[in-house]
């Protein structure tokens, strides 16, 4: 049980990760698609899981987890990720999140979050925050299966409280939105990965309004 009360600690919204200043790209494809309907939002998170998280931050964080406390493969994942991430505003989004994680987790007396913060400042790493988590979460003390749930639920719910903020989504229609994600999250947890899994995502959408947004005048989220 103390493995699974871990995870929830780690899910929670109140953990000082930084993703409160990040929307996912979010905001860039709300403003890109104004008036966007609570429904047409359910589908994009829909598509976020299953074509960027399922396929991208889910297999990035495992090939991580399953490194253990090796840095240099951990490194080598990470500038996987760098690489394949198309867009400045994600991939700085991705490392400031990494990096905020490792920091509360190396301030709460966690070695290898310590030894990954001390990696990126000497630039070995770049702190993307999937290959952190996984990496930290392995000796946290969660299994693969725990990290995964925890990883789809933040994901999905860090969704869901950038748009509430954004005012596109009340806070009941977000709960909706959350609870639908659960069953699709625990399917793709169910899939076994392989330990060459590639990384793959495809959001053209997400991609061009993510892209969009660095150019904006204003802007509540930093992505």
């Amino acid at each position: 049980m103390l493995s699974t009360l871990r995870a929830l600690w780690q899910a929670d919204g109140t953990f000082p990760s930084g993703s409160f200043a990040f929307s996912y790209g979010l905001e860039g494809a709300i403003a890109l698609r104004q008036g966007m309907q609570p429904a047409e939002f359910a589908q994009l998170v829909d598509a976020i899981i299953r074509h960027r998280w399922a396929t991208f931050d889910r297999i990035a964080l495992l090939r991580s987890f399953r490194a253990g406390p090796d840095l240099t493969a951990i490194a080598a994942i990470d500038r996987e990720v760098e690489a394949s991430t198309l867009f400045g505003a994600l991939r700085r989004g991705s490392r400031r999140n990494g990096v905020s994680f490792l920091a509360a987790h190396a301030r709460l007396g966690n070695e290898l979050a310590a030894s990954l913060r001390d990696a990126v400042r000497r630039g070995e790493c770049l702190g993307h925050i999937a290959v952190m988590q996984g990496g930290v979460w392995s000796a946290v003390g969660l299994d693969e299966q725990l990290a995964q749930l925890t990883s789809g639920y933040a994901a999905a719910s860090g969704l869901i409280t950038a748009a509430i903020r954004l005012g596109a989504i009340g806070v009941l229609q977000g709960q909706v939105i959350l609870r639908d994600c659960l069953p699709l999250i625990e399917r793709f947890v169910a899939e076994p990965v392989a330990a060459d899994a590639a990384l793959e995502s495809f959001l053209p959408f997400l991609d061009v309004a993510s892209a969009r947004h660095e150019q904006a005048d204003l802007r509540l989220f930093a992505n």
